[in-house]
């Protein structure tokens, strides 16, 4: 549910402001407790849907070529975010190019559909109409992007867009302290993750093998074949790296 928009009666907004602190809080130590460094992010996720007025929210993190897609608050977000990724466009890919966040009130509306217009279309049609993306870091180093997705079109209030940046600053944070290692010796968090990752590269090496192209044109390649067939680049590149998918056959 939604959280409702409340506008206080503080004169100063002092204590409301403390207020909005005091809930984003609570929140977030509630989503948090009791859960390992790997359920971080997507604790953190649910905690930005239960406490801004979105549907859905997914976090990614810079990668070589594409963004890599790191935790969402539903499977519904999360495959926004693989869109993003295969299409190489979007507004989590401009946050990452630029550190600036991106406030799309309506994607049917000439900012969104002339700005991303295959990224608009196929994510209006999954019901999305609205997209804010945030960065994670700063303006010069940024790392990473939350992305929140609403199913109304529409702006954030100041205030709400303030408690956004809280969570963002929360998933900062807390990317940036998380160990890498665990204590009982279990593999790293983002161990599945980066392999991933690799996954993906070891595609567009073997695309670059079997066309004879440079790593952009084979990225392109295996990014426009997922759209093809509504799927993720991932998954192509999964076919591709066990053999079961080639590009120099028709």
């Amino acid at each position: 549910m939604r959280p409702a928009d409340d506008s206080g009666g503080d004169p100063d907004g002092r204590g409301a402001e403390r207020g909005v602190y005091e809930q984003v809080a609570e929140a977030i130590t509630t989503g948090l407790r009791e859960h390992g460094p790997a359920a971080v992010p997507g604790r953190l996720c649910g905690a930005a849907v239960a406490l801004v007025p979105v549907d859905g929210a997914s976090v990614s993190l810079r990668g070589t070529g594409m963004p890599v897609h790191l935790a969402a608050s539903s499977p519904y977000a999360a495959r926004l975010a693989a869109l993003q990724a295969t299409l190489g466009d979007g507004p989590c890919r401009h946050v990452l190019d630029t550190g600036s966040p991106v406030l799309v009130r309506d994607l049917a509306a000439a900012d969104g559909a002339d700005r991303w217009p295959v990224f608009a279309q196929q994510a209006l049609g999954t019901g999305v109409r609205a997209v804010y993306a945030l960065p994670l870091g700063s303006g010069s180093a940024c790392f990473g992007s939350l992305d929140l997705y609403r199913d109304t079109p529409g702006v954030l209030t100041d205030r709400q867009l303030g408690v956004a940046g809280l969570v963002a600053d929360a998933m900062t944070s807390a990317l940036m302290e998380l160990p890498y290692g665990l204590p009982d010796g279990d593999e790293p968090w983002l161990s599945g993750l980066a392999a991933d990752h690799d996954r993906v590269h070891q595609a567009v090496g073997m695309i670059m093998a079997q066309l004879g192209v440079g790593a952009d044109e084979a990225l392109a390649r295996l990014r426009g074949d997922a759209f093809a067939h509504g799927r993720t680049a991932l998954e192509v590149a999964l076919d591709v790296v066990s053999h079961r998918r080639r590009f120099d056959t028709r």
